[in-house]
């Protein structure tokens, strides 16, 4: 690959200062709320009386976060990222509003819909912002700090939002997060005044982007959306019905067929394979993520505390890693950067499966997990960066939207069938976290494969 000639100036220069504090707040806001939802799930799902809803109050939010996904990048596609943005920061806040006043488990659901919503649409318009920001090659380093964002939350968030829930309840650990949204816009409304406006992009727009019809793509976003869901519900019913899980399945694929590059549900060479390796990656890892502090507290009996540790020493490794990767930018190509880390996630998946089937210890299971986190932080962000390597300004917000759908729906539909196992499982004779972990496993081994695939044809 071409070695990128050295900026003039890092991503905290004057020029780039703005948009990076901006959406480096951003990040932040997100990390925390991922992380102390994950840490009082457990606590949310019995208070609720929602056991059976706990997989589905993470898949839900990974599926609507496609809408909200493909929504942004249309609009920053026609009109630039500014607006798209602005919107999505103010659903995402409406969604905790929901969490957190929520009297029942289906309207905490209903509540992490909205939050996906906002959510998707916020990568997304970043996504497209550091594509027409900053020049490729710190593009690197503005992908290592969205990682680095990742610190304090992990290192903090849990703990914290698990001592909020034990001081004040956990509603306060949603709605407090609502002024640190209000927070994080201060930085990023003047951030978003240096984008250029959509018309001074250079390039003629391509006539094959111009025909997709929004409304049909956000139509196809929907469907994605609503199969991910079902397959969630299907999944845990008993019996015949369980065979309807193959109507959700089917009308996932076509739905997905319009909204991802052509040849990505194949594993086709080059873009295609990027964005099918990013699914693969947040499918492995946020399985294992969802049911790890669940198989903490339940098989060893630690305290939700305890357990969240195993969150926090994962955002320091995943950032770690993700400053690595982009110190390497110059020396390690894509592909070899994907791997790598596809490797260490299919390693970290392994060991955890092993230390909840022999019943090890602990800090076997949360290391394994800090292994998988590492492969993460080091393949994660340069799937983003050979994605806007691949791309246009007329095609930006399709392929952002593209990589960040992959993202969310393998994790949304990897949480779903993980569900439905995690039910089966329970309600027999099995493991039922075996059952998950093994899943994870399986997938760590496509994103292996499919990374490999993932170099420019020609």
């Amino acid at each position: 690959m071409p070695v990128s000639p050295a900026p003039t100036e890092g991503i905290l220069g004057s020029t780039y200062r703005a948009s990076t504090i901006g959406a480096f707040t951003l990040i932040v806001i997100a990390a925390f709320e991922a992380l102390a939802v994950t840490t009082v799930m457990p606590t949310i799902s019995r208070e609720l009386d929602g056991v059976s809803l706990y997989a589905l109050s993470f898949s839900a939010p990974l599926a609507s976060g496609v809408i909200g996904m493909v929504a942004a990048g249309q609009w920053s596609d026609r009109h630039g990222p500014r607006r798209a943005l602005e919107v999505a920061i103010v659903v995402f806040s409406l969604g905790l509003l929901v969490c957190g006043l929520a009297p029942t488990m289906e309207v905490f659901v209903g509540g992490r819909l909205l939050q996906g919503l906002g959510s998707g649409g916020l990568i997304a318009a970043l996504y497209v912002v550091v594509g027409e920001v900053y020049p490729s090659a710190l593009q690197p380093s503005v992908f290592a700090s969205f990682a680095a964002a990742w610190v304090l939350p992990a290192l903090f968030g849990p703990a914290l939002a698990a001592l909020v829930a034990d001081a004040v309840g956990w509603r306060w650990v949603f709605l407090s997060v609502i002024v640190l949204v209000g927070v994080a816009t201060i930085f990023v409304v003047p951030a978003l005044r240096m984008l250029r406006p959509r018309e001074a992009l250079a390039g003629p727009p391509d006539p094959a982007v111009e025909r997709r019809s929004r409304s049909r793509m956000l139509l196809w976003a929907v469907v994605a959306a609503s199969a991910a869901l079902a397959l969630d519900l299907i999944g845990s019913l008993e019996g015949a019905q369980a065979a309807l899980v193959v109507v959700p399945l089917v009308a996932l694929v076509v739905a997905l067929r319009p909204l991802l590059p052509g040849g990505t549900l194949l594993g086709r060479r080059g873009l295609p394979s990027v964005i099918g390796t990013r699914g693969l990656l947040s499918a492995s890892f946020f399985c294992s993520e969802s049911y790890i502090v669940f198989v903490l507290q339940e098989q060893w009996q630690l305290s939700a505390v305890r357990a969240g540790l195993a969150l926090s020493v994962v955002g320091v490794v995943w950032a770690l890693a993700s400053q690595a990767q982009a110190r390497l930018s110059t020396t390690l190509g894509h592909t070899a950067v994907m791997s790598i880390g596809s490797v260490l996630l299919l390693v970290g998946a392994v060991v955890l499966l092993v230390a909840v089937v022999a019943d090890i210890h602990p800090v076997l299971a949360a290391a394994g997990y800090g292994i998988g986190g590492a492969g993460m932080g080091f393949a994660y962000p340069r799937t983003g960066v050979a994605t806007l390597a691949a791309s246009t300004d007329a095609d930006r917000g399709f392929n952002s939207s593209a990589v960040t759908i992959a993202d969310s729906l393998g994790g949304a539909v990897a949480l779903s069938i993980s569900g439905a196992l995690f039910a089966v499982y329970h309600r027999g004779d099995g493991d039922p976290f075996v059952a998950v972990f093994a899943l994870a496993t399986v997938l760590a081994i496509g994103s292996v494969v499919v990374a490999l695939r993932t170099e420019q044809p020609g």
